[in-house]
């Protein structure tokens, strides 16, 4: 009888495990095809669009760039510089100073000829206190507004910048990334162009410059990371974004837009109640909260999504920081998963309740537990003697030839559409990547998000971490 309970138990296993893997590598699939012809499709129809002539259209939608900066004074002064240098016309920046411990604000005022004014905002999201306001005395900078305010963490700062914006839209994003010259101009396009819905929010992607080459604020030279830890996150990003964003945003499903690059409708944020300090997922909690909103008003509505890369960022170059990146990134899923379980199947949430919350739920938040623990059962049953070695060997089989050739799809979509890596020895460390992923990264991975889980369910890890930078490469002036 124990026996016979214990061979139900294998078979029930060995089916759950076959079923689970074999519908998540399908779903991978499917979102990489979808987004595959989006890019295509999106490339035909702008390849011949003037993008500069929407510059002095009457309709060009206002927008205050709002960039929390926390201890970032080794890049502050050059992405001060990119972002006054974009071209867009109806234009603001304003650079919220989290309380930094460093000498954040002070290179600031140093390097842009700040001083403290009277500034009259309406305080429509509360926020900590707010120290002072900066302006320049130079004419040149008189689309920057510095503020000064207590540590509260990133959702604070950027409530303070919306209270102090006055423009329609505004754009969030980490104040150590570089944009696009042209960026906000293909980002509005969506809202200028769609007459039937309202666009709430857009977002774009965002890829990595570690290696590269950065001169006063803007991308020079383009180069694959040569440390292991920053070249596996270009792939990862190649995947997310290129692939997995661009799919769900064509069925209006998007659950996030990047904190560190995305423009959303003020109006509808403030009707939302801002952004919401009490997660350290503030990007995704904000989204789902504006989808909740206007699907439970019945408004027409849209979160778009340009696939093109229009913002370059510095990613982590070592595991101690990239494990609490990834730690944060899980208590974060978490939270926003919990906070709105109401979506979860109900239909009344349209594509969200029934496709993109589970989604998120099960690939997402229970891919590492069904891992770990599937891991442990086996290990276990070949203890016992009751392992099937043939069906292990063939689903580690399966699961690693699928997963290379999902990254592999990604290189080749990167370099189809958008070709950013010129040399060929760049796709060659690419390709190797992909080919160790899963032996030497990925347990990683898996072990960080069950760590995240611990750490949410006992509460000892509630804050963001220190995520030192290293600051853009330059190239000497010739």
């Amino acid at each position: 009888m124990i026996w016979d309970v214990v061979d139900f138990l294998v078979d029930f296993f060995e089916l759950g495990v076959f079923f689970y893997c074999t519908g998540i590598l399908l779903s991978y699939w499917i979102i990489s095809v979808v987004s595959y012809k989006v890019v295509r499709s999106y490339i035909k129809e702008t390849e011949k669009e003037r993008f500069d002539e929407l510059m002095g259209s009457p309709f060009l939608p206002s927008i205050s760039i709002i960039a929390p900066a926390y201890n970032e004074s080794v890049t502050i002064v050059d992405n001060i510089r990119s972002l006054l240098s974009l071209h867009y016309g109806k234009l603001e920046v304003i650079v919220v100073n989290d309380g930094s411990k460093d000498n954040t604000l002070q290179t600031a005022i140093d390097a842009y000829d700040l001083e403290k004014v009277d500034w009259f905002y309406d305080m429509q999201v509360d926020t900590k206190n707010v120290r002072g306001v900066y302006k320049s005395k130079n004419p040149s900078f008189s689309k920057l507004i510095v503020v000064d305010k207590e540590n509260g963490g990133k959702a604070d700062a950027i409530n303070v910048g919306i209270n102090v914006s006055s423009s329609t839209y505004f754009a969030c994003i980490d104040v150590d990334c570089i944009i696009e010259q042209d960026a906000f101009l293909k980002m509005v396009r969506p809202i200028m162009r769609n007459t039937k819905e309202r666009i709430v929010a857009v977002g774009g992607i965002v890829w990595l410059t570690n290696d590269s080459i950065v001169k006063q604020g803007k991308l020079i030279d383009l180069k694959m990371p040569k440390k292991f830890v920053p070249r596996m996150q270009v792939l990862e990003y190649f995947r997310a974004f290129l692939l997995g964003r661009t799919a769900w945003s064509k069925f209006n499903g998007l659950l996030l837009i990047s904190g560190a690059f995305g423009i959303f409708d003020r109006e509808i944020v403030l009707e939302a109640g801002g952004y919401d300090h009490k997660t350290v997922g503030e990007d995704m909690e904000l989204v789902m909260r504006m989808h909740a909103l206007m699907r439970e008003k019945k408004r027409p509505y849209r979160v778009s999504y340009i696939p093109e890369p229009l913002c370059w960022t510095e990613a982590p170059a070592d595991y101690k920081i990239l494990g609490r990146q990834r730690n944060r990134w899980t208590r974060g899923t978490i939270e926003c998963l919990l906070f709105h379980k109401k979506m979860f199947l109900n239909k009344k949430y349209g594509v969200l309740g029934l496709l993109s919350y589970p989604y998120w739920l099960l690939a997402e938040w229970l891919a590492p537990f069904v891992e770990f623990l599937g891991l442990i059962f086996f290990f276990i049953m070949a203890l016992f003697g009751l392992a099937n070695w043939e069906f292990f060997f063939y689903m580690v089989l399966l699961v690693y030839s699928m997963a290379i050739s999902i990254s592999a799809f990604a290189i080749f979509t990167q370099e189809r559409t958008y070709s950013s890596y010129k040399r060929i020895g760049d796709l060659m460390m690419i390709f190797y990547t992909a080919m160790i992923e899963a032996v030497v990264y990925h347990p990683r991975t898996v072990l960080w998000s069950l760590r995240g889980n611990r750490d949410f369910a006992t509460g000892s890890n509630k804050g963001w971490g220190e995520m030192t930078r290293a600051g853009f490469a330059k190239k000497p002036d010739a």
